[in-house]
Parts: structure tokens; sequence; C-alpha cells
């Protein structure tokens, strides 16, 4: 039975002390608090989020299978940085699943790859990393939990799915050819919005920086986190890779003129809404990522973009219809084929399911411009057998 959460009266009560204290707040501030509040954040309580029993899927929840192609890029990965000892940091691992399908892969198809491997979680929800470490009892002498500094030097693979959509965002819009920011403030009890100019002279800056942003009438939002956030991660790896999944655009989709309102949505029990200010503290509230932004930010620290595509091409380049044949091969039952077929195309699908939307971004760093298997041609890769 799903454990429900339809308000959170601590978190309220704060919020509405900081808008009366400051006479109204930023949205990224009260994005923040919604999300990321020490005691009441709805990343910082225990309960469920992911899975059917939560408010939202992730591709990992979807099928193990996810996570047993990343393997095999992962595996390749470490080929190239010459089969040493090899680090896969994982930052936002939400329940471990993909962490557990990851390291049950490399266990039973890369033994060696295995010997060499230590996985660390970068987990600031102490909630989450008891939850963790239940589930990958049988990895522990691979797995342990860090901060991002303490990756520094790191070799290997920076590892992040369906984390920077989650980061506080700036909500701008572009009024009489200015830009002026959301703020969020309290009318008749009731959480309201009011149009002031920017709280930070950096949001003009990244605008300049990006080269484009939002035009005359439209909302957008700026993730000024997620370039910080990839600033820190390329300091931390020495030499290997960063993988980032997740839904968003490049900056010329991102900031369209048909993309009026922005992408700022919320989901709580598998249902999406566009009003952040109900169920405070009880809803995910997210936000497309802008992947310029981290491809630029990455190359102003060493990071040069290897891939960048849909994760439909991603996952079909790295084997998925030999995996699903596979899968499917196992199974004996119809019905249950059936559902399984269903479960992995949600995967790969463009139009309603994640294949489209969800984006992948490969950038390494002292590895030169090695050939990775996820980046093949479709028209390259031969047909399984049974095709």
């Amino acid at each position: 039975m799903q454990q429900k959460c339809d308000s959170r009266p601590e978190l309220e009560a704060i919020v509405r002390r900081r808008i009366a204290d400051a006479g109204g707040i930023p949205f990224v501030d009260y994005m923040e608090l919604c999300l990321y509040h020490p005691q009441h954040g709805y990343y910082m309580t225990e309960r469920p989020r992911i899975g059917r029993q939560g408010d939202f899927f992730t591709s990992s929840s979807v099928h193990a299978a996810f996570g047993r192609l990343l393997a095999r890029q992962l595996r390749q990965m470490w080929e190239i940085l010459g089969e040493g000892e090899f680090t896969v940091a994982e930052q936002g691992a939400g329940e471990g699943h993909l962490c557990l399908d990851i390291l049950d892969a490399i266990a039973e198809e890369a033994p060696e790859f295995y010997r060499h491997l230590r996985y660390r979680l970068v987990e600031i929800g102490p909630a989450s990393r008891g939850r963790q470490g239940d589930l990958l009892h049988r990895h522990r002498q691979r797995v342990d939990w860090c901060s991002l500094k303490e990756l520094a030097g790191m070799q290997g693979c920076f590892l992040s799915n369906e984390l920077v959509d989650a980061f506080p965002v700036h909500l701008l819009e572009k009024r009489d050819g200015e830009l002026r920011e959301v703020y969020v403030v309290e009318h008749g009890g009731q959480f309201g919005e009011e149009l002031r100019p920017p709280s930070t002279p950096r949001l003009a800056d990244h605008f300049r920086w990006l080269g484009i942003g939002p035009v005359e009438g439209n909302r957008a939002e700026a993730n000024l986190e997620a370039v910080r956030w990839l600033h820190q991660v390329a300091s931390v790896v020495a030499r290997g890779f960063v993988l980032t999944i997740d839904y968003g655009y490049p900056a010329g989709e991102l900031y369209a003129p048909f993309r009026r309102n922005g992408t700022l949505m919320c989901y709580s029990r598998h249902t999406a809404t566009d009003d952040p200010y109900r169920l405070v503290g009880c809803q995910d509230i997210t936000a497309h990522i802008d992947f310029t932004a981290l491809q630029r930010a990455g190359e102003e620290d060493g990071l040069q973009t290897l891939y960048f595509g849909e994760q439909y091409r991603f996952l079909l380049a790295l084997g998925f219809v030999e995996q699903l044949l596979e899968l499917q091969a196992r199974e004996a039952d119809e019905q249950k084929a059936r559902a399984l077929r269903m479960s992995l195309k949600n995967l790969i699908l463009p139009d309603g399911g994640m294949g489209e939307t969800f984006k992948v971004l490969v950038q390494g760093k002292g590895v030169g411009e090695p050939s990775l298997h996820c980046a093949r041609s479709l028209r390259d890769l031969p047909l399984p057998v049974g095709i």
C-alpha cells in the first residue's frame, strides 16, 4: 500500500515564515525548500518515490535490462582506461536499483572488471543511504558512500540518472525586453507569484554565456546549479568519463519560441501537474535540463563531448534488441512475455515512452576520442539471431 502524503504543515509553515520575513522569495528558494529541506523536504523524508508505489518511474525502475546495458558501456570504459582500478561514482542513486543492476551484470558477465571496481554513491539523504545499504548488501565489498569532494582524483565514470532535473531552478519571464524573475508570495493564505527584477546578475550572465535565452512573453527556467555541479564533477574526475542521463533538450530547443510556458512539472502518485504550490513537500518538482549548458561547462574544464543523443539510440547501440530477445526466450508464459515487451519498450518508445525525451551525454577527460559502443550507428548494428 502506498504511503500517502497530502501535506507537510511543518514545511508549509517554514515556507510562509520565509516569505513573510523577506516579503517574497525567488522560486528557486521555494523549490529548494520543497525538495531539500533537511527534515521535511520531498527528497529528504522516508517514503516511496520511485516505482509503482511511488510518484514516478525512472528508466532503472522499469527493468533491470537498463542497468545491464549500461554495464556494457562501463566495461568498455574500463578497457579504455587500461583495465586497472576503476571507480563508478553515482550521484542521486534513489533506492539503489541501478547500482544493483549494474553490479549484478558486471559480476556475472565481467568478473575481472568486478574485481577492479569500486562503486561509490554520492547521497545526501540518510534515509536513502539506509535503504541503499539494505538493497546492495551482497555487493558491500564493492560499494561505499562519499561526498562529491571525496571523489577528487578519481579515474573511472561519474554517472547520474535523472539527477539534474531535480536541481532547483530560477523561473523567469521576458517582459518588455527585460528578464523578470518569478517570486513566490502569499495572498489570502495562498501561495502566488509576482514578477520582479532578477535576484542575481548571474542570470543575465548565464544567458549571455549560453548565447540564447527566453523570447518575449515566454516563461523559462535557468538551472544555474547544473552548471556549478558540472564544474564540480569535472574537477574531481582526473581521468575518465561523465555519463549524464536525463530528460531535456539542447538550448535551442529548450528556449524555442513555441515553448511558451517552460518545462516545469510536478509529479505525485503518477499524476503530472504544472502547479508547484500544492502538496508542498509531497510532490516532485522538476524541469527539463539544458544539455548545451552542460556541454559548454564541461569544455571549460577539459571535458570533451564524446556522445550526445536520445536514450533509444544509446540503448539500441548497446544491444537492447538482443537483450529483449534473450529475456523473452527465458519466459515461457506468453502473458508475462508480453508484459516484459511492453515494459522494455517504454525505454525506447519516442511517443509516450522514455526513448526520445530522455537524452544521454557522455563526456571524457584524458581519454582521447574513443569509439564508444553507445555511439555506434544504428545502421551498422548487426541483426541479432531471430530477427
